[in-house]
């Protein structure tokens, strides 16, 4: 007869596996508990909280048996906070684990047990590592408070620190949050929609240095507003850009469509490799810009270029990967649904006195069949695409028109295994898949997976 796991019951359990957001995964008669805060390999007490038909949540109670990969966080709010999930597992677990992520999903949904996947890319120093921090402020209590939200929640943990931005955030969000009471400016207050500023956005140039401070107010005109700017210059020194982006919306969403320069330039410089970059207050740039190097160098490498290929750059964004790319390439075609994006990239091209890329605005599975009506011919394909994977239509467009090459890079192993697995029903065989850690600390892991056409197709 079967356990029956009710709520409330205090089991002992072993934790054999991870979930994607860095739970503990137990079973009980095949019923599985996620449990926050568990390894795998260990030996725990847990007491069950919600259960659902198929699977049910627990509270760590006690480790019995802790992993030999288990570390104390060195994050005071860890416990807390939903930034990171997994600083109580070692770096070197924390890689092995993603690639077992990797592996998983590749195997179960993509049906690829023969494709190698290699261990996971990550880096020497996995701290400081991201170059744009958003920091909500609010009111909690009678003060203003700042930090990051607690897991699926929009309650803010309040914090000085954070071991995964720049000390320049971390400076500029502690005496924002010292100094607006006395300045007279509220922060901001969802539930009622008042108050005044909503987020502190910092953005810095690993390359060159340049920072950019972006305040996200309910409202255009604010009080004591050259003061916040002295503040800012007085705290960080290095700022070559203060910018302020206006949402007076009751929404969750960060940014409004209002944006002015405050201070200084309206956009900083950072590079990736040779190639510069001009990043606005709201241009996409990959987070982690020493790894992104990894990851676009790992995309180069699979690409296998000669001088003489054709590519497109499918989900280009602002050229990242395109401007790489053409380094190497004969030429290459950069295809970008956000027309702002596609600005961007051109920019970014003259920036670069880059005249063998070339960026259209549009979908991409309309945009590259004109390309070939235009007589145009591609070897190598790339694609980006965000983390719900490719279109259809665009897996539909890479197998009729069949070029001999595709690099995917992936932000979500899930869609990555469901994609590969409709390439190779069309006749693409893949080849490798290396992991690439972008986000040391949590859950996520990036990929570059190479897939090459059988030659009978």
């Amino acid at each position: 007869m079967s356990y029956i796991v009710n709520r409330n019951d205090r089991l002992n359990v072993f934790v054999e596996d991870l979930t994607h957001d860095g739970s503990g995964v137990a079973k009980v008669d095949g019923y599985p508990l996620f449990i926050p805060g568990a390894l795998p390999g260990e030996e725990v007490e847990i007491q069950v909280g919600k259960t659902l038909k198929k699977y049910g949540f627990a509270r760590l109670v006690k480790i019995t048996k802790a992993s030999p990969d288990r570390v104390e966080p060195p994050c005071h709010v860890f416990s807390e906070c939903g930034g990171c999930q997994m600083q109580h597992l070692s770096y070197e677990g924390q890689l092995v684990q993603k690639r077992k992520t990797v592996r998983d999903v590749i195997d179960r949904v993509g049906k690829l047990p023969h494709v190698p996947v290699h261990p996971v890319k990550g880096m020497k120093d996995p701290w400081r590592y991201r170059n744009k921090s958003q920091i909500p402020f609010a009111e909690q209590d009678g003060k203003v408070v700042s930090g990051f939200y607690r897991t699926r929640t929009h309650h803010i943990v309040d914090t000085d620190v954070c071991l995964i931005q720049s000390n320049e955030a971390d400076d500029l969000m502690t005496a924002l949050k010292m100094e607006l009471h006395n300045m007279g400016v509220d922060a901001y207050d969802e539930r009622t929609n008042l108050g005044m500023l909503r987020h502190l956005i910092v953005r810095k140039g690993r390359a060159t240095g340049e920072i950019m401070v972006i305040l996200v107010t309910r409202k255009k005109k604010f009080t004591q507003q050259d003061a916040v700017i002295e503040l800012i210059k007085r705290v960080v020194p290095e700022v070559t850009s203060i910018m302020q982006n206006v949402n007076s919306e009751k929404t969750n969403v960060i940014f409004g469509d209002y944006t002015v320069p405050l201070y200084g330039k309206s956009f900083i410089v950072d590079s990736i490799g040779d190639i510069n970059f001009e990043i606005s207050a709201r241009s996409f740039y990959q987070i982690n810009p020493e790894q992104t190097e990894v990851l676009y160098g790992q995309a180069l490498e699979y690409a296998q270029l000669t001088g003489n290929e054709s590519v497109i750059d499918a989900y280009c964004g602002i050229g990242t990967i395109s401007l790489f790319l053409a380094q190497k390439a004969k030429e290459v075609y950069g295809v970008e649904i956000v027309p702002e994006a596609i600005a961007d990239a051109k920019r970014n091209a003259e920036l670069n006195n880059i005249d063998n890329a070339f960026f259209e605005a549009g979908p991409a599975e309309v945009v590259i069949p004109n390309w070939y009506a235009e007589g145009k011919r591609f070897d190598v394909l790339v694609v980006d695409p965000p983390r719900k994977g490719c279109d259809e239509e665009l897996l539909n467009t890479i197998l009729e028109y069949k070029p001999k090459r595709v690099v995917y890079v992936s932000c979500n192993p899930g869609t990555l295994a469901r994609d590969l697995r409709i390439l190779e029903d069309g006749g693409y065989r893949t080849q490798e898949i290396q992991p690439v850690d972008m986000f040391p600390h949590s859950s996520h892991v990036e990929c570059v997976a190479l897939l090459e056409r059988e030659m009978s197709n």
